[in-house]
């Protein structure tokens, strides 16, 4: 017998715990085992050790819990840049019979992780936001620009003392000490609502700096999307500022003399001069002029060219608060190599990456005589042999190079991202590129994976697969509705809808707090009414402003999926304020409390019999979703009430959960339980939500909703909302292989329609967004990378896979799989708060098998599929309460029979089965 060895500790939802704002960070730390060694082991007490940088001696502070998530910080507060080390280690008994460890043993220590404190006053700001002394353009887009300034570190200063830079831009920035790179991100700071929020990196550029020589701190700025173009018809440059500008704050302290820190501070002292990039911009990319490149221009070895230089000024402070995040950044995570190069029908070069990306083109070397142009275009798809460039609206999606006689080396676009999977390249000397010429770099937010999930069926698989891929595609410093087109917004019902997928496939604590602090910003702002905007950060400011059920319920809906990920009551705290406004002042009510039946409303966006122009024209009433959807997000924050302890609020949400379902039944439900607007959305949402009164009513909606899938041959009828719920549904009422017979359609509309015949390779916007003759739908939105679609994905992690939360943070969670269809074989894992969950089983005839493990300080409770009664709710005397180890399960299961046939009429013979093998 063994015990388990804790991790390293991680601080708040910090991606590394340099520069955190808040001087008492939270710890928490994971448990890894060799679980065939270690038993039902549960923690009982902590030892913390806290070796502050300034202080000779580590301090050890012992606690007697159970706890391991977000525990409070044991020391004094940490003040502004102050650093420690920290390490931690485990009490906790194990179930063995064996009195030799029955006994509370100690972990050995973690290893160290280092935290320190960010800039946490006002008065720690002391530089000064700097831009060009130069006329303001009143048009965009505006040329990058690129500030540097010389410095001598004084004689105290030695190698290996200290240093930290505080930066940030209003635009997007890279910056550099003596011609080194300064750390990897892409698009620093990333976007948030300008207006109230910044973000500011701190970097650790202690190795960068030579104390003995002049140095140079130099940083380039580009648009971004502080002042680029953003959102449609036409959209709008200049939204929070029409200056590009730098902050920088270089601190180096030196060890051992109790000195202040040695500073440097961007003002107008700085030099400026533009960029060799002419523009660039998020939708249209980036002109680079190799002409205006001056190679060491980030180091000591040139002056700026006296024709280029241009003044400094400081620029005013603008209202939005500094903020360190704990975001990850956006990084490079993935090269992709070109996988064929091909003439279009045209005669055009194409590029196949194959695989639909975010990110850009990278070329190691190209020569290109003087004044030459390379043009690359990028789009997700072909059309008729060409470009399918159509679905990017108003986007140029190109790069152009200009070159200057000389190789160009390592070149490739810093500003910019695209969505594409295919790249027409214009201009490349000779014959035209190869594939090793062009690679293609991955980018988004760099979150943990921690969820993975995969089957017997292939193409199951592959759906999952793409699911990731656009998930990792608009995770771009906030979610987004798209890569490619003029949009790429962060649209708040995607988000609603897809965050329990999210959140299982990656660690998104972290960025997706950080932009709820935005959602309640711009909610909360005066005029506003407690209705926050369709897009956060609001880029849509020509649009009306108006209250919108499903979009505007994310201000509860996500922060409770993140809680139930986290189990951190602090993210709940903080945006209680932004939840509540939204239930009592935001929703547009009638005399009842349902919502207005006047207002307009998404419903059911792209239900898939909505007309291409008409997208939220579909089958289901669009009051009625709303509806559903506002008594299910009252009884969220019912729930969410009661966690933080507020016992009179949550009596009195959950009587407004009560009286809203008699309205609701009133309004839409026969005593029998015919629901009006009767569709396959809107059946499963009442399933879901607990709308029907009584078993009857439920039994009607059963047998109902069976009949419209028969009758529809198995394709999909749901939109964006009616996705997530449709196979939870048809699972909690007992049907579930019509839930698998619908997952492993091939016809068109359904989720394997893309994968199997159009080699799909993310997850598309619309069911149908190629057409079945290869035409691009003609609908105005249609993107090839659009997640919503993916929510399926919370099912096959729940019910195919069969693991869910049930106590906040899977400190207890359910383990559930529902074998069904052609499926044998089916194993997912989840590297959550406590630790890796692994559930894997096979199906070999009527023999089930099952291997799960449990992590440490953990319990599980199953249920195998022989225990599943006919309307799958759960007896509890067949509940198996299990704890940490590795355990496994045996039971005969005889699942219903496969495949479900169709509805057809009498007069039609019997289509054959579309079903993916």
């Amino acid at each position: 017998m063994s015990i388990p060895t804790v991790t390293a500790p991680t601080f708040e939802h910090h991606a590394n715990g340099l520069g955190l704002d808040t001087p008492t960070p939270r710890v928490s730390w994971r448990f890894e085992s060799t679980m065939s060694t270690v038993g039902a082991w549960l923690q009982s007490a902590y030892e913390i050790e806290v070796f502050f940088v300034s202080a000779p001696i580590a301090q050890v502070y012992h606690v007697h819990s159970d706890q391991s998530l977000l525990v409070p910080w044991p020391a004094k507060p940490l003040r502004s840049r102050e650093c420690a080390q920290v390490r931690v280690r485990v009490w906790g008994k194990t179930d063995s019979s064996d009195v030799a460890y029955a006994r509370e043993i100690p972990s050995p220590w973690s290893p160290y992780s280092e935290v320190e404190a960010a800039l946490l006053e006002d008065t720690d700001f002391q530089a000064c936001f700097i831009g060009p002394a130069k006329n303001i353009e009143t048009e965009g887009p505006l040329r990058p620009l690129r500030f540097k300034k010389a410095f001598d570190l004084p004689p105290h200063i030695h190698i290996g003392d200290r240093a930290r830079l505080y930066v940030t831009a209003y635009g997007v920035f890279e910056a550099w000490i003596n011609g080194n790179r300064v750390g990897d991100e892409c698009l620093a700071p990333g976007w948030t609502s300008y207006k109230h929020r910044l973000p500011y990196r701190v970097h650790d550029v202690t190795s960068l700096l030579a104390p003995c020589r002049t140095n140079v701190l130099a940083i380039e700025v580009a648009e971004g999307w502080y002042a680029g173009r953003l959102g449609f018809d036409p959209g709008h440059s200049f939204m929070y500022g029409n200056e590009l500008g730098v902050y920088a704050q270089l601190e180096v302290m030196s060890s051992g003399n109790g000195l202040e820190p040695w500073t440097l501070l961007s003002d107008d002292s700085w030099s400026c001069t533009d960029s060799a990039i002419l523009a660039a911009g998020i939708y249209n990319g980036e002109v680079y002029d190799h002409n205006e490149e001056v190679d060491d221009w980030a180091t000591m070895g040139t002056n700026w060219p006296a024709s280029r230089a241009v003044d400094v000024k400081v620029l005013p402070w603008k209202t939005a608060k500094l903020v360190a995040v704990d975001a990850p950044p956006i990084r490079v995570t993935e090269t992709v190599l070109c996988k064929q190069v091909f003439r279009s029908a045209s005669g055009k070069i194409i590029l196949d990456f194959g695989q639909n990306l975010v990110g850009k083109l990278q070329i190691p070397s190209v020569s290109l005589g003087k004044g030459e142009k390379l043009l690359l275009r990028h789009a997700e798809v072909l059309e008729e042999g060409e470009l399918g460039t159509r679905p990017l609206q108003d986007a140029k999606a190109r790069d152009i190079i200009i070159g200057s006689g000389k190789t160009i080396y390592n070149w490739s676009p810093r500003y910019t991202y695209h969505g594409f999977r295919y790249v027409e390249v214009t201009g490349w000397p000779g014959k035209g590129p190869s594939m090793r010429d062009i690679q293609a770099l991955v980018i988004h937010t760099d979150m943990r994976r921690r969820g993975h999930f995969h089957c017997s069926n292939s193409s199951v698989n592959r759906l999952h697969d793409n699911i990731v891929w656009s998930m990792r595609g608009n995770f771009m410093s906030l979610p987004t509705d798209c890569p490619q087109r003029d949009e790429r917004l962060g649209w708040t019902g995607d988000i609603q809808i897809f965050a329990p997928t999210a959140c299982f496939l990656y660690d998104t604590t972290g960025i997706l707090l950080n932009w709820l602090q935005d959602v309640a910003a711009e909610q909360l702002e005066d005029g506003k009414g407690g209705v926050p905007p369709l897009v956060v950060p609001n880029a849509l400011v020509d649009w009306p402003h108006f209250a919108q059920a499903i979009w505007d319920d994310v201000t509860v809906l996500l922060p409770s999926e993140l809680y139930q990920y986290s189990s951190d009551k602090l993210l709940l705290e903080r945006q209680f304020h932004s939840m509540q406004t939204w239930l009592d002042n935001g929703v547009d009510r009638a005399t009842d409390g349902l919502w207005h039946p006047d207002k307009w409303q998404f419903g059911d966006w792209l239900d898939p019999s909505a007309p291409p122009e008409d997208p939220g024209n579909g089958r289901t009433d669009s009051v009625l979703v709303a509806n559903a959807y506002l008594i299910h997000t009252t009884e969220v924050f019912s729930r969410l009430c009661e966690v933080l302890g507020k016992a009179n609020l949550a009596d009195r949400y959950s009587k407004d959960v009560y009286r809203l379902k008699l309205g609701f039944q009133r309004r839409y439900l026969t005593p029998e339980g015919n629901l009006m607007s009767s569709s396959q959305t809107s059946i499963a949402l009442a399933i879901q939500f607990a709308l029907y009164q009584d078993d009857t009513a439920r039994r009607t909606a059963a047998e109902t909703l069976e009949r419209l899938i028969r009758k529809a041959g198995f394709n999909i009828s749901t939109g964006f909302v009616g996705t997530p719920a449709i196979c939870h549904a048809l699972t909690a009422i007992g049907r579930p292989q019509l839930a698998y017979r619908m997952l492993l359609e091939t016809k068109c509309p359904s989720w394997l329609w893309p994968v199997v015949h159009m080699d799909a390779t993310t997850i598309w916007e619309r069911w149908d967004s190629m057409l079945p003759d290869k035409r691009i739908n003609p609908g105005s939105m249609t993107s090839f990378n659009h997640y919503a679609l993916g929510a399926v994905a919370d099912w096959l992690h729940a019910s195919v896979g069969g693991i869910s939360p049930i106590q906040p943070g899977w400190r207890v969670f359910r383990v559930r799989p529902v074998p069904g269809g052609n499926l044998t074989h089916a194993k997912v894992s989840f590297d959550g708060p406590y630790g890796q969950i692994v559930c894997e089983w096979t199906l070999d005839g009527n023999d089930f098998k099952m291997d799960l493990i449990v992590p440490p300080n953990t319990s599980a409770l199953v249920t195998l599929p022989s225990d599943l009664r006919t309307d799958y709710t759960v007896k509890e005397e067949t509940m198996h309460n299990v704890s940490s180890g590795r355990h496994s399960f045996k039971c005969v299961f005889n699942a219903a029979p496969w495949p479900p046939k169709p509805i057809i009429p009498p007069y039609m013979s019997m289509p054959p089965d579309t079903i993916a093998e």
